[in-house]
């Protein structure tokens, strides 16, 4: 009888072993099998131990994937983070602090800065976003969101400027001080298209280097970006627990809007070749704007956007290519997202540049002129009609990291697709910040 039950006992331990070895299994970072994880990362941990990391893109995508893939999945467990836009705080810093200590080598980092700078990552991937959500959108919704989101973005602009400037003088800064070198930083625009064109304006007005000027610029650009990531986590948290106040991705009210929005949501079958095609009108959408900046002397970001709404009001391309650029949008915006992040908190989040000069009066500016955007955003999205929690959002992508900033705020809200909206507020919010700035320095100096 003992020699039964001792059998029997083996064999519940035997069935518990084996139930546990298959529920690690079946365990997944992201969509990939925990083994297959395990393997893939070996494999890319031990080429780049031995400098034997391709300084491509094929190299670049298997760094930024692999830490990319893991930091989202991560961000999506934790509790209380994953509700302030986990996944992107951590694939942005994680990487910056894994460069800030060495941990990543020489041959990794050649091989990001290959992909994103040589082979400029992040603007194919908002042109695959912005052209894409574009024609996949509504045209009532297209155009009643681009003519009513310039006012949120003016009177947020205005709210962010007047709060950071009192918020400044209560903690010790002067208001010359709180304008030009915390609260014009915040809302440039991001790095390339901010940070950088204000640095040589400040130099040649001040007199001194533009690259001590960056130091001190882009601390308050991160930390009111990590500030608009949080509240776009919250105000997805607000939409989820105020349903009326929410518009899941929808920016404007209207009677059209709302019958479109109750049709059933029916995805064209994917299609290889169509989403092929959606590569080629992106790139080219992208091109074509690059090309008309140097005659119309604006950005060509901003033109992409333009191009990409006429095509849609106008209906000038066939539907299937729409719905291929529609479908690439989804497959980009599905697959990348965590990893583009990755390579940008690798290049463009220096903790070495923002430890210098943070402070507590210095975060509490910044942390007014985010609550002003985004109050703003909310308040007058309220009064025009608009969701006050997209109108909130897009309104403060103004104070974000530029395409950067952009990328990783929807991601926190979950509304990718209101990206052609927040390119319009970053780009076209960030350009006038620069010129009004450079100008107000030029006058006050």
């Amino acid at each position: 009888m003992a020699n039964t039950q001792q059998l029997k006992s083996i064999t519940d331990d035997s069935d518990n072993n084996k139930s546990v070895f298959r529920k690690i299994m079946s365990w997944k970072i992201g969509v990939i099998d925990l083994p297959v994880y395990l393997v893939l990362a070996a494999i890319i941990l031990t080429a780049a131990y031995f400098n034997k990391i391709p300084a491509n893109m094929l190299g670049g995508f298997a760094v930024i994937m692999i830490l990319g893939i893991f930091l989202g999945d991560i961000g999506q467990r934790i509790p209380i983070l994953k509700d302030i836009g986990g996944p992107a705080i951590l694939s942005l810093f994680v990487p910056s602090f894994l460069v800030f200590f060495h941990v990543l080598n020489p041959n990794s980092l050649e091989a990001v800065t290959s992909l994103m700078k040589t082979s400029n990552f992040l603007y194919f991937y908002i042109s695959a976003l912005v052209v894409g959500s574009i024609l996949g959108m509504q045209r009532t919704v297209l155009v009643q969101g681009l003519i009513r989101m310039f006012v949120p973005l003016v009177a947020g602009t205005i709210a962010a400027v007047t709060a950071g400037i009192l918020v400044g003088l209560l903690v010790g800064y002067t208001p010359h001080h709180s304008f030009f070198f915390i609260i014009v930083p915040i809302i440039a625009g991001g790095v390339g298209e901010g940070i950088l064109p204000l640095s040589i304006a400040y130099s040649q007005i001040l007199g001194v280097s533009a690259e001590s000027l960056i130091s001190q610029l882009i601390p308050a650009a991160v930390i009111g970006n990590v500030i608009a990531i949080i509240c776009a986590g919250a105000m997805k948290k607000l939409g989820e627990k105020r349903p009326e106040l929410n518009g899941n991705g929808r920016l404007v009210k209207s009677k059209e809007a709302n019958e479109i929005f109750e049709q059933p949501d029916m995805d064209p079958k994917v299609d290889f070749g169509l989403m092929g095609a959606g590569v080629l009108v992106a790139c080219t959408t992208f091109i074509f704007g690059g090309l008309l900046e140097s005659f119309v002397h604006i950005p060509g970001p901003i033109l992409m956007i333009v191009l990409a709404a006429l095509i849609k009001y106008l209906n000038v391309m066939p539907q299937h290519l729409q719905d291929g650029s529609q479908q690439f949008y989804k497959f980009v915006s599905r697959s990348f997202t965590w990893p583009l992040m990755v390579g940008l908190g690798i290049l463009y989040i220096p903790l070495d540049d923002v430890a210098t000069v943070i402070s507590i009066p210095f975060v509490c500016v910044c942390i007014a002129v985010v609550l002003g955007m985004v109050g703003s955003g909310y308040f007058v999205g309220k009064l025009m009609n608009m969701y006050p929690v997209e109108s909130a959002i897009v309104t403060g992508c103004h104070s974000g990291l530029g395409g950067t900033g952009d990328v990783a705020i929807l991601s926190a809200s979950g509304r990718m697709g209101l990206m052609p909206f927040a390119q319009v507020s970053t780009r076209l919010g960030g350009a006038a910040t620069v010129i009004c700035a450079t100008i107000l320095l030029r006058m006050f100096t």
